[in-house]
């Protein structure tokens, strides 16, 4: 796993597949996502390098349900004692209560995702016995209040996190950049790919100066104009 700072107060947590967001307030600090599973322990020693300790965590915030975010969600909070969020229509398959719906591939993505499960983990992953529900239009105790979007596509709960005070986004998977040249585009293995542009269209309206995706390079400095200019109405 990787450790990068992006911000004095935003680090980035980047596993063979996907990545995860620490943020920091004061001696407080939010996760978003929670890599797959395996991770806890290493965000764990992210944390310890970072000067706090694993209980200084004080909350996860899943974006959406995929075993590459919320696959060490439970064991990092048991570790940290920290409180699991999710959309409420994510949080019953966080829980395992029920199986998550599969994403409606393009035959391009067919090898893509397959590359994908080869990265990950075999079998589940262990589930957080309690998740706390959230909806759009919430808003979060932290970074001065995070608003809560719900922009259903990638998965039906899938949400953002925005951080008016401080111009910070947190995409989840709706919004990936790519690997190759580090162009913004839409996330891939969507259940719903019209809903995905239409969510990330709604997100480029925001005023925003960093974009944290759930895959690819952040957009560090104006990244409202980048996701605009990718997403045009």
């Amino acid at each position: 796993m990787d450790l990068i700072e992006l911000l004095p107060r935003l680090h980035l947590l980047r596993f063979p597949v996907g990545q995860a967001y620490l943020w920091r307030d004061g001696d407080a600090l939010t996760l978003v996502d929670a890599g797959p599973a395996g991770s806890g322990a290493e965000i764990a020693e992210a944390v310890t390098a970072l000067g706090h300790r694993p209980r200084s965590v004080r909350r996860i915030v899943l974006t959406h349900f995929h075993e590459d975010h919320a696959g060490g969600a439970a064991e990092f909070a048991a570790l940290s004692g920290a409180e699991v969020l999710a959309h409420r229509l994510e949080a019953p398959v966080v829980r395992g209560d029920v199986p998550g719906p599969e994403p409606v591939f393009e035959e391009w993505e067919r090898p893509l995702h397959a590359r994908a499960l080869e990265l990950l983990p075999e079998g589940d992953f262990a589930r957080p016995g309690q998740v706390t529900e959230v909806s759009g239009g919430d808003v979060l105790d932290l970074g001065g209040g995070a608003h809560v979007l719900h922009v259903p596509g990638h998965t039906d709960g899938s949400i953002a996190l925005h951080l008016p005070e401080h111009g910070v986004l947190f995409t989840g998977d709706t919004v990936a950049a790519s690997p190759v040249d580090g162009t913004v585009m839409p996330g891939v293995f969507n259940r719903d790919g019209a809903a995905v542009l239409t969510a990330c269209r709604r997100l480029a309206e925001l005023d925003t100066d960093v974009a944290c995706f759930g895959h690819g390079d952040p957009v560090r400095g104006r990244a409202g104009r980048t996701l605009r200019e990718a997403f045009p109405p």
